[in-house]
């Protein structure tokens, strides 16, 4: 059976079991009827798993079976990632650099902070008109499965004492998820009764050599072999193109709207994106699914935001994916201002229809059986940033840090304030401002 069938099996099971006709639960998920049932016999694949995850709360699934839903459709999905083609990348173009701004920053992560208030905006006629036509069409997809980010205590995890008193430094090895970034791991592993630092042939281990006798020439002990590195706990799936509400986005391009296609939907929004060598305009939010490789769980201390470059915005055209779109869900978030000298991670809480979402605290457990779906949501009005995101984590047998960035590449994104804005008319078949 293929991952996909399988996945729909599962969807199955669960609407048979909750006695709710396909009816009720389009109504409950935003949705329409036809789309649901075509999730269900196997013939498409939801784009993001917020919609599943709130059809399994609609069908009363158990943590257990919610689990088991979502790993089907973490594999569907990358059988169907796998599947696509897209356009070879193009090189991006040479940046300007500021040299007022310092390099890189490294910040850890802060306590709970409220969201900043927005200013209102003004939209252009032809967004005006299209609003209503696809304001439900956008409604399920862009929820993150907010369910998973719960912890199972505030307790940080630490290591056993037979990890020994000391640690050496160690390179870990590369993780590469299934979604279209990346993130690569560095473990510190312990090495025991070994003072920090130190080396197996270092006197301060407790293994110096004697000296030689008297008369004969002294030799030096050839060094010892590094110890091996420690495979990563952690597997992390990176998405740096999802959409707010799963249609709501913006991206920079310097080609004109004559030869620019029409929007894509969001699933190949990253091929999209690299044929037109678009960058995020004004905000990205970057979703990561991580899930342990051990029989253990691995503990998540925090979050650091890594600025490594910061450019002068280009003056290019800025393209909306939709014309309006909208949903009763807010997920919860890492919002990070990237126009801050020092940016922070700031938990801000979310919303579901009225109820208020907390906001995701670390630390954070996750397994092989739990995993965690954390989203970061940062935005730039001044500059062209290039950006990635450090997750420290601590296991029984170490420590070390998981980067998050596009594919080995930094994430970035770019201010847009005071560029041509265009939406995608679909009467007249074109762009128009």
């Amino acid at each position: 059976m293929s991952e996909a069938a399988d996945f729909a099996r599962l969807m199955r099971e669960l609407k048979d079991r909750g006695g709710l006709s396909y009816g009720v639960l389009a109504r409950r998920l935003h949705t329409s009827t036809s789309t649901l049932h075509r999730y269900c016999s196997g013939e498409a694949l939801p784009a993001q798993f917020a919609v599943v995850d709130r059809f399994a709360r609609a069908c009363g699934a158990s943590a257990a079976e919610a689990v088991d839903l979502h790993r089907a459709w973490l594999l569907a999905d990358a059988r169907r990632r796998a599947g696509a083609t897209a356009p070879t990348p193009e090189p991006a173009p040479e940046a300007v650099p500021v040299p007022a701004v310092a390099a890189e920053t490294t910040v850890p992560v802060v306590g709970p902070a409220p969201a900043a208030g927005t200013e209102p905006v003004v939209r252009p006629s032809w967004y005006r008109r299209r609003a209503a036509v696809v304001a439900a069409a956008g409604l399920a997809a862009g929820a993150v499965a907010v369910a998973l980010l719960a912890v199972t205590g505030p307790d940080r995890g630490t290591p056993q004492a037979g990890a020994g008193a000391g640690a050496g430094a160690g390179a870990g090895t590369g993780t590469r998820g299934s979604g279209w970034g990346s993130a690569s791991a560095e473990a510190t592993p312990s090495v025991p009764g070994a003072a920090p630092g130190a080396t197996p042939t270092d006197p301060a281990a407790g293994t110096a050599q004697p000296p030689a006798p008297s008369g004969e020439p002294a030799t030096v002990p050839a060094p010892a072999s590094a110890p091996p590195p420690m495979p990563a706990p952690l597997k992390a799936a990176v998405r740096s193109h999802v959409w707010a509400a799963g249609c709501d986005h913006a991206y920079l391009a310097e080609r004109g709207p004559g030869s620019v296609p029409p929007p894509p939907v969001q699933a190949d929004a990253p091929a999209w994106a690299t044929a037109q060598r678009a960058v995020h305009a004004g905000s990205q939010i970057v979703e990561v699914t991580l899930h342990g490789t051990g029989g253990g769980a691995v503990v998540l201390e925090g979050l650091e935001v890594r600025v490594g470059a910061r450019r002068t915005p280009p003056a290019w055209n800025v393209y909306q994916m939709s014309q309006g779109c909208g949903g009763g869900l807010t997920p919860a978030v890492f919002s990070v201002n990237l126009d801050a000298p020092r940016p922070l991670a700031r938990p801000v809480a979310g919303n579901d229809a009225g109820n208020r979402l907390p906001a995701p605290v670390f630390p954070m457990r996750v397994s092989a059986d739990e995993p965690v779906v954390l989203r970061v949501e940062a935005v730039t009005t001044g500059c062209d940033c290039d950006w990635s995101l450090d997750l420290r984590w601590t296991s029984p047998a170490g420590s070390g840090t998981l980067r998050v960035d596009d594919g080995g590449r930094p994430l970035r994104t770019s201010a847009a304030t005071g560029r041509p804005v265009y939406g995608y008319a679909l009467e007249q078949g074109r762009w128009a401002r």
